[in-house]
């Protein structure tokens, strides 16, 4: 087990197979940082196009087709004072009716104390003041490279991951990706300050981050969508659109995961889920919608009691 600290040099706003930027092991940790979805870093420079820039690829040793690659999330904290969001709900979120309403799209600033935990807004126009929040940092957009040689963009998700704006994913969550290519190619970026479900003005509070992470591997355990774990829960990530179908896949991979890691049959599965499944939106702004299926770690433990 190693401890790498990288200093990006250049970006990607594609989740794809380019050329790692640095080769880890499982067991290794990664201290590095990112920019903003628009391509600013801490210093504030656009050091790179927006689009939700990607620090990375990681080369992770051994990972090949079929295995599955584990990400645990061990520091998220935003690295500069001011952040950004958009300041008006996506038309799509709303009624068709209502969007003539709707006030200019425009951006809103915030001033960001990463010490203190809070954002507090710097907008003398609205009636909310110098509204303060809790800091809640996350990850909007990370993965591996998709299959088939695909270079696909950081605007949006699938089975690889991606663009998934799920406010889930901050420090101490693991994530588990399926891996496609040799070496996984681990891709992340696009850090939130704070969001709230759905990313439903299309960004979070968007602000560069220092990040670590700690990777594994699950050889020959091949899974179809990102799964993962939090001190409460353990979740599955669909991502699709329309949402129906993102609810589709994430209650399909729970399923299986059900049955694949804790041994219950079908029909219990599914009696199981009926009663104790949760849900969790997350984006619903971009070309795919990300939908989070959980179930409770204290109903798991019951079950290993009683089975």
């Amino acid at each position: 087990m190693a401890l790498h600290r990288f200093t990006p040099t250049h970006y990607h706003t594609t989740l794809g197979s380019h050329a790692p930027v640095l080769r880890i092991a499982p067991g290794d940790t990664v201290e590095t940082s990112l920019v903003d979805s628009a391509g600013v870093d801490a210093a504030g420079r656009h050091v790179t196009p927006d689009g939700n820039p990607q620090t990375g690829p990681f080369y992770v040793e051994g990972a090949e087709p079929g295995d599955t690659l584990v990400v645990r999330l061990d520091r998220v904290a935003p690295s500069r004072g001011r952040g950004y969001t958009a300041g008006v709900i996506a038309p799509n979120v709303v009624d068709p009716g209502y969007v003539a309403e709707m006030p200019a799209r425009r951006r809103i600033e915030w001033a960001v104390d990463a010490a203190a935990g809070t954002a507090t807004l710097l907008d003398p126009s609205t009636a909310l003041g110098a509204l303060t929040l809790p800091l809640a940092p996350m990850i909007g957009c990370f993965g591996v490279a998709p299959e088939g040689g695909q270079a696909i963009s950081t605007a949006t998700s699938g089975p690889h991951g991606g663009n998934m704006d799920y406010r889930g994913f901050g420090a101490g969550v693991t994530v588990h990706f399926p891996v496609f290519v040799p070496g996984a190619l681990l891709h992340i970026g696009d850090g939130h300050g704070l969001q709230g479900d759905g990313e439903i003005v299309g960004t979070g509070i968007e602000i560069s981050m220092d990040v670590a992470f700690t990777v594994d591997l699950r050889k020959g355990r091949t899974i179809r969508w990102p799964r993962g774990e939090s001190d409460t829960h353990l979740f599955t990530v669909g991502n699709a659109r329309p949402l129906d179908q993102a609810v589709q896949h994430a209650t399909t991979e729970m399923l299986r995961l059900l049955q694949e890691e804790y041994g219950l049959d079908g029909y219990s599965a599914h009696i199981l889920l009926g009663q104790c499944v949760e849900y969790d939106l997350g984006n619903v702004f971009d070309p795919a919608y990300t939908m989070v299926c959980k179930i409770a770690k204290s109903v798991l433990r019951r079950i290993a009691r009683t089975g």
